[in-house]
Parts: structure tokens; C-alpha cells; sequence
């Protein structure tokens, strides 16, 4: 067999669709949600390319819906961490040995599946199962999930491609190694794309994968899981369980084999993973990669000199999109005072006419958050709040879930930019505004860097470049992704690759060849043409 090196198609981004009124992806996609709704799944697990069935279903409802039944999938125990483990390490060494051309065909193919056939149903499934409207559908499940796989494969041959210098005699040569274990995914609901990056970024590179969504996620990552194995992935090389988070940790976290763990969700989730992991480190056969994408209190910043309607549109767009439940989404504000007139104006106008309610209508810009202790969390927020007087609620305020879990889109103005609301995590539709003075711009910067654990995404408005450049230096740790007169969230494929650090995690970069750099171990070869036949040196000749 000839040997060869292949040029993978050059990656492009994937385009999203409109979805307009009248056009044949509209329909298409109408039709799927129709059949989705009216069709009961029974979603196993798969382990070694086999549908696992445990018979103790848990029933799958519309965040927006809850009268609704999807289907339902079945919960394993720790037995099927176990088999999920042992089915990776028996693929380990074949699919580690598949040439990487042949392994990464299996992910390009998944790609245009996703993007062709595949479209609506991964559409449907999760704007039915998470509740995102059509366009924050289109933009993660298919385009942002193709433009994955498609950059990861070229990524991939770049990362090849470095390689050492040779002399004449001699030629050395760098070998990427998966690494010598199984990988473990964690993946959060919010995402699709990112439900179906952690576990094949990993296995692109050679490695063997237990991967476990959030649960509110199965009903899109099961449908993941069906256009691999159309793709052509072989039996084990990921394996998808539904088990209880310290079911799954208990296991996994103390097992020889255990060599990386690629994780989206909470930092204190992350951390108590790196602490197990560190307490465990005398059990594993190397030093595990930890690579995790946690949470933010995402910032925009406004400069007396910013044009209002944009950074009032920022705010809108990157506050209240998929109902603030993007780590990336904007949750504390900075306005200058000479401009908060006019951006509170056009804030309260645009959500005033937001359209709330299901994603399948397609009007809606607004829907439910994702299950009931989401729900408990934020509505505990907004009674707190409505009870203290050092701030106003100038915006929203009220949730209701008779139908479903829907928060109102609420705007918090404070005079304290400490308060709870500016510091705290709160993953929703709630954006809290501190107004500064115009000449304390400076000092506002530093209040921005100190009020917050977290490092993932900021923004900053103005139209004065010395005021950009000064935010640029001072808020240099401040965000992974740093946006200059744009919202802090929509990171793309191969444009802004994403990631943060401080409290919000490893900063490896998803959409980046830094991130498969993290998945493989790079074995140094040096070949000598004309090995030496005497010990001796010259300097060690007597004359």
C-alpha cells in the first residue's frame, strides 16, 4: 500500500440559513419540529456501538412545554461507567492505529451530514429539548458544530506538519501520540456544538472517549451520537452515558487509565474535579490533561464617546440571547453618565418589544430557561433584589412557570458595583447596569478587573481610540475574548477561538489547534544515518 500525505479540504465556515418566511428550509424545519413533537423517543445509551437500555427511564419535557412529552432515556449506574471504560481501552489500540486520514474522513463526513441531511432534526431537537429559538439553533447545533469538525481536521494536519530540523546524516522526526488512556467529556446543556466538540476533538486525535451530557442535553446528543455512526465511527471509540455526575467521577476519576478530561459547565464543579484529580494523581499511569471552559461574569464597558444604540444593542443581543444561558453572555454593565439617558431609552424599547414564548414559533426572540432548579435559582435572585432598596429593577422582574420555565428579560440598575448582581454568576436573563461618572473612566476600568473571579469574555464601546487602547491594557486579564465595539458573545470557528482563564477555566482555546495540541503526546524520533563506530572523540587523540 502506497503511503501518501492528503490535503484535508481547506475548512470554511458554515453558513447559517434565514429560515424566512417562504423559504424551503423553513418549511423543512417546521415539518421536523411537527414530527418530533408527535413522536415519543426512547433514547439508550451507547456503549461499544450498542444501544443500552436500563429500563429506568426519565421522561424528557420542553423547557417552554412542560406538558409535553419528548420521549425519555434511560440512567445507568456505575456498571456503565464501568463498560463505557473498558469498551474504550479494548478500541484504544486500533483506532489509535487507523491512519489519521481515515480517522478524520469518519468527522468530516459527520460534518456534512450535519450540515445536509441532519440540519432540521438537529435543529428541532434543540430548539425543543433546550429551547432555543431558530436562529440561536442554526448558529450552534449545525453551524458552529460543522465549523468544528471541519477546522479540527485541518488543524489537525497543521499540528503534523511541525516538525524538527535534520542534518545531513540524520533525520529526526516528531511523532503526535494519543494519549496512553481513555479521555472523559463533560458536556453542558447550552451548547450543542459544544456537547459534540468535547468528545470528538479528543477522538479526532486518536483517542478513546467516555463522554457524558448534561441531561437536559440527551435528547440533541443522542442524534450526535447517530450521525457518527452513519459517519462511519467504529464501536467504542466514544461512548455516550447518561449517569449521576459523582457516579461517574467515582469511577473514572480513580481508574488507572483515566489520562484527560475535556469539560464545559460551572467552576466549582471544575474545581472540585481538579482537587479529586490531584488527590488521585498516584493512581493514573501519567499526569492527566485537564482542559476546562467554566463560567463568567461577562462585561460591557461604554465610554462617554460610544454611539448609544449600539451598546444598547450589544446589551439587548448579548444579555438576552438564548436567555443569558451562554457562558459568554453579558451580565454586568459599565455606562458612562452622559450616555445612559439614551441607552436606558433604547434598552427598555428593544425589550419591550422582544417576542417571548416557544422556539417554534419562529417570531420569538425570547424563551424559557432550561428546567426548574434554573428557574428556582434566578426567581430567588429577583425576589432578593426586589427587596433591597439600594437597587432597581428597571426592567422585567417577573417569571412564571404555570406553562414553562420563562424569567422575564430583567435590567438591575445599582449605585453599588460590588452588589451580588454584578459579582455572582447567575446564568439568566439578568443584566445588572452600574452608571459611572465620565471622568472616572480610568478608575472604572479597575473596578471592572477587580469585581469578578472570572476571565472569559468582555466588551468594550468607543469611538476614541485612546480610550480602547486604554481599556486594552488595563482589562488584559480581564477576558479570553476580548471585543472591541461588538457584543462579548458569538465567538466563530476560526475567527475568535474561545476560552478564558482566571475562574473561568484552562484557556486550551476550543476552535483552535492549541486544543488538539492538549489531546496527544509528542514522541521525539532521531534516525542516525552513519551511527559512530568508535567511542572515542578527536580531542582524545594523543597527536
Amino acid at each position: 500500500m502506497q503511503h501518501q500525505y492528503y490535503l484535508v479540504p481547506e475548512a470554511v465556515n458554515e453558513t447559517p440559513k434565514t429560515y424566512a418566511p417562504g423559504s424551503p428550509e423553513r418549511k423543512e424545519l417546521m415539518e421536523e419540529i411537527t414530527r418530533a413533537r408527535s413522536t415519543h423517543v426512547d433514547i439508550p445509551m451507547y456503549i461499544n456501538g450498542k444501544e443500552v437500555r436500563t429500563g429506568k427511564t426519565i421522561g424528557i419535557n420542553p423547557p417552554h412545554d412542560l406538558a409535553h412529552v419528548l420521549g425519555q432515556y434511560h440512567q445507568g449506574d456505575e456498571e456503565h461507567v464501568t463498560m463505557a471504560i473498558d469498551s474504550a481501552i479494548r478500541a484504544r489500540e486500533s483506532w489509535a492505529g487507523m491512519p489519521w486520514r481515515e480517522r478524520v474522513a469518519i468527522f468530516l463526513k459527520a460534518a456534512a451530514l450535519i450540515a445536509g441531511p441532519y440540519r432540521s432534526k438537529i435543529n428541532a431537537a434543540t430548539m425543543l429539548a433546550q429551547s432555543k429559538t431558530v436562529y440561536q439553533s442554526e448558529i450552534d447545533a449545525v453551524c458552529e458544530l460543522v465549523d468544528f469538525l471541519r477546522y479540527n481536521a485541518q488543524y489537525m494536519t497543521e499540528l503534523f506538519q511541525l516538525q524538527p530540523k535534520s542534518a545531513p546524516d540524520t533525520w529526526n522526526r516528531l511523532e503526535q501520540r494519543p494519549l496512553e488512556g481513555f479521555v472523559f467529556a463533560l458536556s453542558p446543556f447550552n451548547f450543542t456544538a459544544i456537547a459534540g466538540n468535547l468528545p470528538t476533538a479528543p477522538a479526532m486525535m486518536g483517542n478513546v472517549v467516555v463522554w457524558k451530557p448534561a441531561n437536559t442535553q440527551v435528547y440533541s446528543a443522542r442524534i450526535i451520537m447517530e450521525i457518527l455512526i452513519e459517519a462511519g465511527l467504529p464501536e467504542g471509540v466514544i461512548n455516550l452515558i447518561y449517569v449521576k455526575g459523582p457516579v461517574a467521577g467515582n469511577i473514572i476519576f480513580s481508574h488507572k487509565d483515566f489520562a484527560g478530561i475535556h469539560f464545559t459547565g460551572s467552576t466549582e464543579v471544575f474545581r472540585n474535579i481538579w482537587k479529586t484529580i490531584g488527590n488521585n494523581i498516584q493512581k493514573y499511569r501519567s499526569y492527566p490533561r485537564i482542559v476546562g471552559e467554566t463560567g463568567g461574569k461577562d462585561y460591557v464597558l461604554a465610554h462617554a464617546s460610544a454611539k448609544p444604540s449600539q451598546v444598547a444593542t450589544a446589551l439587548s443581543r448579548g444579555a438576552f440571547e438564548y436567555q443569558g444561558q451562554k457562558c459568554s453572555a453579558a451580565s454586568r454593565a459599565y455606562i458612562s453618565r452622559s450616555i445612559w439617558d439614551e441607552v436606558r431609552k433604547l434598552i427598555l424599547e428593544q425589550i419591550s418589544s422582544f417576542k417571548i414564548g416557544g422556539p417554534e414559533d419562529f417570531k420569538n426572540f425570547f424563551t424559557a430557561v432550561i428546567d426548574e432548579p434554573a428557574f428556582n435559582k434566578l426567581s430567588k435572585v429577583i425576589d432578593k433584589v426586589k427587596s433591597d432598596d439600594k437597587v432597581e429593577i428597571i426592567a422585567g422582574g417577573k417569571y412564571d412557570k404555570s406553562k414553562g420555565y420563562f424569567i422575564e428579560p430583567t435590567v438591575i440598575l445599582t449605585s453599588d458595583p460590588f452588589h451580588f448582581t454584578m459579582v455572582e454568576e447567575l446564568f439568566g436573563p439578568i443584566l445588572t447596569i452600574y452608571v459611572f461618572e465620565d471622568n472616572e473612566f480610568g478608575k472604572t476600568l479597575d473596578l471592572v478587573d477587580r469585581t469578578s473571579v472570572y476571565g472569559l469574555t468582555g466588551a468594550v464601546f468607543s469611538r476614541d481610540r485612546s480610550a480602547i487602547n486604554l481599556a486594552s491594557r488595563k482589562l488584559i486579564n480581564t477576558a479570553g475574548n476580548f471585543y472591541i465595539n461588538d457584543k462579548p458573545t458569538g465567538a466563530v470557528v476560526g475567527h475568535q477561538p474561545f476560552g478564558g482563564s482566571r475562574g473561568s477555566g484552562t484557556n486550551d482555546k476550543a476552535g483552535s489547534v492549541l486544543n488538539l495540541q492538549r489531546w496527544v503526546s509528542p514522541r521525539t524520533v532521531k534516525e542516525s544515518f552513519l551511527p559512530p563506530e568508535d567511542y572515542r572523540y578527536p580531542h582524545q587523540k594523543e597527536n
